[in-house]
C-alpha cells in the first residue's frame, strides 16, 4: 500500500514521551530511561508498521534515548567528562519535557475556559451522544492511544494467520474514508471503534482503516473519545450544526486532534 501520512501533522516526539510518562504514572524528574526508551522504540516500530511517515524529530529523539539507555546500562565511568555529558543530556531532556508539559497544560486550561469560542463562531461541533458511561466523562483520545488500539488489531491479524496468501490485496484508503463517513452518518451515540473491523480483518484492511481515520481527523470530520485508558474507543462525527452540544464531559474541546 503506497499511502503515507505524516505524523507531525498530529503529534511530535515530546507528545509521545509525555504520553508514556503519564501512561506509566511517572515523575519526569525520575524517568526510568531504560524502560521508557524500550516503550518509545516500540511505538516507533508500530508507526512504521502502520505506514506512517515518521518525522526526523522522532528519530532524533530515538537516538538521544538510545544513547542515554546505553550509558545507563554500562558500569559507571571513571571519566568525569563522559559522566557530565550524560547527566547534561538527561537534564536537558527533562527540562524540555517539563516545559512542554506546562505548555500543554496551559493550552488545555485555555480550551476549558472556552476563550476561543467567546468571540468566534466555531466551524463545527458534535452531535449529542447517548450516555456511554454515567460514571466517567469522555476524554479525547491521543494519537498514541489510537496507535496502541491499532497495534492490538494488527496482533490479532498476525495471530490468526496460519498461512500467507501471496496475492496482492488492493484496498483504497479513499474508499475506507467514505465507508467510515457512511457509518457515522446520523450516528449521535458514537460508533464503537471495534465495529469498523470484520471478525477476521486482514493486515491491509487494518492499516487502510487506520490511515482513513488519520485523514478524517486531519480534515476535522471526526473526533475520537474514550472514558479511560484501555476502555472502548468511540468515534463521533463533526457536524455543521452550531446548536449541537459536544459529547458529555468534552464541552469546549474543539481544538485539533
Amino acid at each position: 500500500m503506497v499511502y503515507h501520512v505524516s505524523l507531525d501533522n498530529f503529534e511530535g516526539p515530546l507528545d509521545l514521551l509525555l504520553f508514556l510518562v503519564r501512561k506509566n504514572e511517572l515523575d519526569i524528574q525520575n524517568i526510568p530511561i531504560v524502560s521508557i526508551t524500550s516503550q518509545y522504540m516500540e511505538y516507533i516500530d508500530m508507526m512504521q508498521a502502520l505506514n506512517l511517515d515518521i518525522a526526523g524529530d522522532f528519530l532524533v529523539m530515538a537516538s538521544t534515548l538510545m544513547y542515554l539507555k546505553s550509558r545507563a546500562l554500562l558500569p559507571k565511568s571513571d571519566d568525569d567528562e563522559e559522566q557530565l555529558e550524560q547527566d547534561a543530556a538527561l537534564e536537558e531532556l527533562k527540562r524540555q519535557l517539563l516545559e512542554y508539559q506546562q505548555y500543554k497544560d496551559a493550552a488545555e486550561r485555555l480550551r476549558e475556559q472556552n476563550i476561543l469560542e467567546k468571540d468566534v463562531f466555531a466551524r463545527s461541533l458534535f452531535a449529542e451522544p447517548a450516555a456511554v458511561d454515567d460514571e466517567a466523562a469522555l476524554s479525547e483520545v491521543s494519537m498514541f492511544d489510537l496507535i496502541r488500539a491499532f497495534k492490538v488489531m494488527l496482533e490479532r491479524t498476525d495471530a490468526d494467520v496460519d498461512e500467507y496468501d501471496v496475492s496482492r490485496e488492493e484496498i483504497s484508503v479513499k474508499d475506507k474514508i467514505a465507508e467510515v463517513l457512511q457509518r457515522l452518518e446520523g450516528c449521535t451515540a458514537g460508533l464503537d471503534f471495534m465495529t469498523l473491523f470484520s471478525d477476521t480483518p486482514t493486515r491491509m484492511q487494518v492499516i487502510a482503516t487506520f490511515l482513513a481515520l488519520l485523514e478524517l481527523m486531519k480534515m476535522q470530520a471526526v473526533k475520537i473519545y474514550q472514558n479511560s485508558n484501555f476502555s472502548t474507543i468511540y468515534l463521533y462525527p463533526v457536524t455543521d450544526e452550531a446548536s449541537d452540544p459536544a459529547p458529555a464531559g468534552t464541552q469546549g474541546q474543539t481544538g485539533d486532534a
